[in-house]
């Protein structure tokens, strides 16, 4: 019988420092058939761990040609606190992907917005990417990514490529500025840059991924201007265990995030959030 617990070693081949807390690391299968057989969807995730220590429920935040993965992790716990003390070159365990990703094939022909707080952009770059790969296949692309400050910011070397997609918009946003920052975007929620959207609900489908809080407000927002619940969908985040639904710590009413999502579309999703 196939063991769905067992681990794979994956080797570190690189690390990008994103912010004081947070860094992306790229991971490789050391089986090179392993490596080859990978595949997965923007959205999923991976089981992540190390022997003696435990494991966390990571997202995939890029996706490479050759079957290497990236996951970009903040360090907020024992887990997250033991692979930051590891170095290129290093071995992890892996197993996955698992869940619901993104809808990329019913989006296409339609435009897209992207709505992202925080570490929930993480999830959402392999959609840029597979955008940008495939551009005539979808409409107007629309980014909002709002963080707390500037130094909050993760992927900001990527932000001149997806200001350069065809069809595109980027908008950028933090909620407060320290004393002589130098910022020339917004400042405030990432609803604030709701005015200035040029995505309306006609022929659309909004992504949109962060702390609960603000996914809840964003989407209030987004039915105002006419946006149905079926053309809105989400990525929850719980406390996943096991990764396929067995354990049931990540169970949200009658679904559990592991396996139904965590991409969820928020017709299905709605009778079980809190309201605002």
């Amino acid at each position: 019988m196939k063991n769905e617990y067992q681990f794979y070693p994956a080797i570190i081949k690189k690390i990008v420092k994103e912010t004081v807390n947070t860094a992306t690391y790229t991971l490789a299968y050391v089986d090179k058939e392993k490596q080859k057989e990978f595949t997965c969807v923007p959205g999923q995730f991976m089981m992540i761990g190390i022997i003696g220590v435990g494991e966390a429920a990571l997202s995939i935040s890029k996706i490479e040609d050759d079957g290497t993965f990236s996951t970009t992790i903040r360090n907020v716990g024992n887990v997250t606190n033991s692979i930051f003390n590891r170095k290129e070159g290093d071995i992890l365990g892996v197993r996955g992907p698992y869940g619901i990703g993104w809808p990329l094939e019913e989006m296409k022909g339609k435009d897209i917005l992207l709505i992202a707080g925080g570490i929930g952009l993480p999830p959402l770059r392999g959609v840029i990417d597979h955008v940008n790969k495939n551009r005539n296949q979808y409409g107007h692309l629309e980014i909002i990514y709002g963080s707390r400050t500037p130094d909050d910011m993760v992927f900001k070397y990527e932000f001149g490529r997806w200001r350069e997609i065809k069809n595109s918009r980027f908008d950028l946003t933090v909620d407060s500025l320290s004393l002589g920052s130098r910022w020339e975007c917004k400042v405030g929620l990432v609803t604030s840059c709701f005015p200035s959207m040029k995505t309306r609900p006609h022929n659309s489908v909004a992504l949109i991924c962060g702390p609960e809080i603000m996914m809840r407000y964003a989407t209030k927002c987004l039915e105002t201007i006419g946006f149905k619940d079926n053309q809105i969908f989400l990525s929850l985040e719980r406390r996943m265990k096991c990764g396929f639904g067995k354990c049931g710590h990540c169970q949200i009413g009658s679904k559990y995030v592991c396996k139904d999502g965590p991409v969820f579309n928020y017709d299905e999703i709605r009778p079980f959030i809190r309201p605002l």
